[in-house]
């Protein structure tokens, strides 16, 4: 599969770039490994610290409310009961670890089909290898216009670290940057656009 590469200025610059079907037009593309890595990664970023207090966490007097029958209504054991208003809270949620574990050949093929279904719906686009002297969020939003991209959510896939363009795109929400080698499932579905830049697409070759 050929693609042609653009610049920064949106400008065809008339050399393309070959995306191998190895990684971007694979036969066996499963939507079900694609759902295992994206909530697996979901749910390892998720903290666990979650808690609520159960009866006996609650500040509170440990005094009968009333006696045990005789009172015409259901019994009631202290103030911190479930039952009353301000008590515990029965069977809350308890700090605890989301962790999952995935097979390393998993989330290979999920990578992989997550770019073939990318791939198919037109949604990846090839840029000339780029910088910006400084870092400026007006640099970054004039190549995005010049894309035809502009308000749109996108992922950025550099070869390598690039303060000056990571720093450039930090205060837009629609825009993330990352590097071939740190691009996961998630990352490469969660956008409208995948732009991928020249040097990077060697790297994801060999995905």
């Amino acid at each position: 599969m050929e693609l042609a590469v653009y610049n920064i200025k949106g400008e065809d610059t008339g050399k393309k770039v070959t995306l191998s079907d190895d990684v971007f037009a694979i036969d066996n593309a499963n939507e079900h490994v694609v759902y295992l890595d994206v909530k697996q990664h979901l749910a390892n970023l998720r903290q666990g610290t979650h808690k609520s207090k159960e009866r006996s966490e609650i500040a509170g007097s440990t005094k009968k409310l009333g006696r045990q029958k005789g009172g015409g209504g259901a019994r009631h054991g202290d103030i911190n009961s479930p039952l009353l208003r301000g008590g515990g809270r029965v069977f809350g949620p308890q700090p605890r670890d989301y962790h999952t574990k995935l097979n390393k050949k998993v989330k290979a093929l999920a990578r992989r089909s997550a770019l073939t279904f990318k791939a198919q719906d037109n949604q990846i686009m090839v840029v000339e290898d780029f910088t910006f002297e400084a870092p400026r969020t007006k640099d970054f939003l004039a190549m995005t216009r010049a894309l035809k991209l502009e308000g749109q959510k996108i992922v950025v896939v550099l070869n390598g670290v690039d303060r000056n363009v990571y720093l450039s795109s930090r205060n837009l929400q629609e825009a993330r940057i990352v590097t071939a080698r740190e691009l996961n499932t998630y990352r490469i579905l969660d956008n409208k656009m995948l732009i991928l830049t020249e040097s990077s697409v060697e790297t994801l070759n060999n995905f």
